[in-house]
């Protein structure tokens, strides 16, 4: 039988080409990108044969997906979903599904970190569990409530005084002191002249577009902030550096501000909050250090205050110079402070609040 003849996708333009690879690097629809890169690759001169080889499909998927994008462009990468016929699979083979899908496939012995729809449907083919498509294996995995997501990172704690150390912050959290006040403190930044990358609404296919510069030419400015819990507000102010000298000088600023009773000032363990000079003058000046378990910032109450300054004031953004940007900074927490309220309910409904709670701490 003669051998079909090479398919190959219609020729792109430079416009549809940095589309394509786009969708390759940032889509995180897993099917969208898979026939992205199809199309890119045949593109490139690829055939059918060394695509499918690569993704681990068949070449008749490889070149249907060459004669949709041929015929009716982007709008071929798309799923098109269809009913089909109700899932054969007892409730045994959809559980031993399910297990495998959520199975490292490099604990089986195979080649690769993570499964594909393709790799997974013939891994079950070969192990005789089942024999499902792509899409059914797709919808039968998202009724059993397991979906493609991106990883996620957490460092837990190895401070052996993690539990009274944060069962002290809660406290101070959940009953304001009557002699003085709540005060959570930390360093915000680098901040730095660059693209920010961000969302917006924008119409479709029609983003804002930021500049592509890997130049670092104007130097960085460094946020020391404090949320007071009592009325909701943030005091800020920028400086070159975040040096003891600096943090100390941050300090005498708060004392000023709030001169009466006691500070309660919550901070993580960054070394020049540590330093002698420190410590003693605010032995002196009542202000007591509060000082979190390692590696659980989450604990500062000001860590949530930063990503909301973050995602409003930098992200989708390409300030210039560092008065542009200290003044969108500024701008940004003059109004905050205008729509502020005390500081209440820390973790709600969290497991940290249980009276049994043990964080994953080394033994």
């Amino acid at each position: 039988m003669a051998r079909p003849a090479e398919v190959f996708v219609r020729p792109l333009t430079t416009s549809e080409g940095q589309k394509l690879q786009r969708i390759t690097r940032r889509s995180t629809d897993p099917i969208r990108l898979r026939r992205a890169a199809v199309v890119m690759m045949s593109g490139q001169g690829q055939t059918a044969a060394d695509i499918a080889n690569l993704w681990q499909a068949s070449e008749d998927w490889v070149r249907e997906i060459i004669h949709a994008f041929n015929e009716s462009g982007f709008d071929a990468l798309d799923p098109k979903w269809a009913g089909g016929r109700p899932s054969e699979t007892d409730p045994q083979t959809r559980a031993q599904i399910t297990a495998m899908a959520k199975t490292d496939p490099a604990a089986l012995g195979l080649p690769f970190s993570r499964w594909s729809l393709s790799k997974l449907a013939d891994h079950l083919r070969r192990e005789r569990i089942a024999d499902l498509g792509r899409e059914t294996l797709r919808g039968l995995l998202r009724s059993e409530g397991v979906s493609w997501q991106a990883t996620q990172t957490w460092k837990g704690s190895n401070d052996p005084d993690f539990v009274p150390k944060m069962r002290r912050i809660l406290d101070l959290y959940y009953h304001s002191p009557e002699d003085g006040r709540v005060i959570c403190a930390d360093e915000f930044g680098p901040l730095n002249l660059q693209p920010r990358p961000g969302r917006g609404w924008f119409a479709r296919s029609r983003p804002k577009r930021l500049r592509a510069t890997y130049n670092r030419k104007g130097g960085m400015r460094h946020m020391l902030a404090a949320l007071d819990l009592a009325t909701g507000e943030i005091t800020y102010r920028i400086k070159d550096r975040k040096r003891w000298r600096e943090w100390l000088a941050f300090l005498k600023a708060l004392r000023a501000k709030w001169s009466e009773g006691r500070i309660y000032l919550i901070v993580d363990n960054f070394s020049p909050h540590k330093k002698r000079e420190v410590l003693t003058w605010c032995a002196a000046n009542d202000i007591e250090l509060v000082f979190l378990p390692t590696h659980a910032s989450w604990l500062n109450w000001i860590e949530a205050e930063f990503a909301a300054l973050r995602d409003f004031a930098l992200n989708g953004t390409d300030y210039r110079s560092h008065a542009q940007q200290g003044k969108a900074i500024s701008d940004y927490i003059r109004w905050r402070n205008r729509n502020a309220s005390p500081k209440t309910g820390f973790a709600i409904n969290s497991k940290i609040r249980h009276p049994d709670y043990r964080p994953k701490v080394p033994v």
